[in-house]
């Protein structure tokens, strides 16, 4: 019965011009062996409240029964523009240009977040200097973003370009310095190739306002994914994955638009059945009226 709004929501997403990718793994029952398999739960989020867009939030999530690029493939499958995702390889087929146009249908967005986190590793294991200065030297970075959230395109991209883009110039000289001065195996070193190698897609963010330094949307839409997996423990099959995905998509879009999950998916329930398919998109969260309940008032979140 919910898979046709969970397919709405998607289609909302994946219209989106700058999305949000992630994926994370989920054990299922492989009754034959008697034990569980590892299946994969990805998410493709769209959330341009940063840039003060008046388009809804929403999130989308796919099963799949392991990792390999299809599905990542699938996840973006018509979609177009900005893609902020980890430096998983499945997706760097989608960076390619068309080989017949010569276009390119997504502009990879890397994650300054999993650049920080590298560092942050190897300064808990090892307390260097140099990796502490780069924590700080991106801890600046993140700061000027915590100013201009919320604001018009054009701003955020006027301020980066002022600000932003002078202290990336000192950060790629300084890692670069650092990288010379210590040895080629060493955690660090590992550390600063990770952002030297996708230097481009990193610093990508500060040449359009709609664009994020880092890609936490998608993170947080896999959060209760991992919350989730304590209390259910594991999927019973690959259907109940693919049925995960569709629930999840609901409540968490819901819940991104503010409604209390719980409320919207009980009242959706008990509508839906007898809903016209034609007019599905009435249900969406950022659409949904609640019934009025006995006494005049709604079941739905401020």
């Amino acid at each position: 019965m919910l898979a046709p709004l969970a397919e709405v929501i998607t289609r909302h997403v994946k219209a989106g011009a700058a999305l949000h990718a992630d994926d994370t793994p989920v054990p299922v029952l492989d009754p034959g062996r008697q034990k569980t398999k590892t299946g994969r739960l990805w998410t493709l989020v769209r959330d341009e409240r940063p840039w003060s867009s008046a388009i809804p939030p929403a999130v989308s999530y796919l099963y799949s029964p392991d990792r390999k690029s299809e599905h990542a493939q699938q996840l973006l499958e018509g979609c177009s523009g900005f893609l902020h995702a980890d430096g998983y390889a499945g997706f760097g087929r989608l960076y390619a240009a068309d080989p017949r146009t010569g276009q390119v249908r997504l502009s990879e967005v890397a994650c300054f977040a999993h650049a920080r986190r590298k560092f942050f590793e190897v300064h808990t294991s090892t307390a260097s200097p140099l990796a502490m200065e780069a924590l700080e030297r991106i801890s600046q970075l993140f700061a000027i973003e915590a100013k201009i959230k919320g604001h018009a395109p054009k701003h955020r991209q006027a301020v980066r370009q002022e600000r932003s883009l002078p202290q990336l110039d000192e950060l790629r000289n300084f890692l670069e310095r650092a990288l010379h001065q210590i040895s080629k195996k060493s955690s660090l070193a590992g550390a600063i190739r990770y952002s030297l190698t996708r230097w481009n897609a990193l610093c990508r963010y500060i040449e359009d306002g709609r664009l994020e330094i880092s890609n936490n949307a998608a993170e947080r839409a896999i959060k209760p994914l991992a919350l989730g997996r304590k209390n259910w423990m594991f999927a019973g099959s690959d259907t109940g994955g693919k049925r995960a995905a569709t629930i999840y998509t609901i409540l968490q879009t819901a819940a991104l638009n503010g409604l209390d999950p719980e409320a919207y998916l009980s009242d959706i329930l008990a509508r839906i059945a007898d809903h016209p398919i034609n007019r599905v998109e009435e249900l969406l969260p950022w659409n949904w009226a609640a019934k009025p309940t006995v006494n005049g008032s709604t079941q739905k979140a401020a």
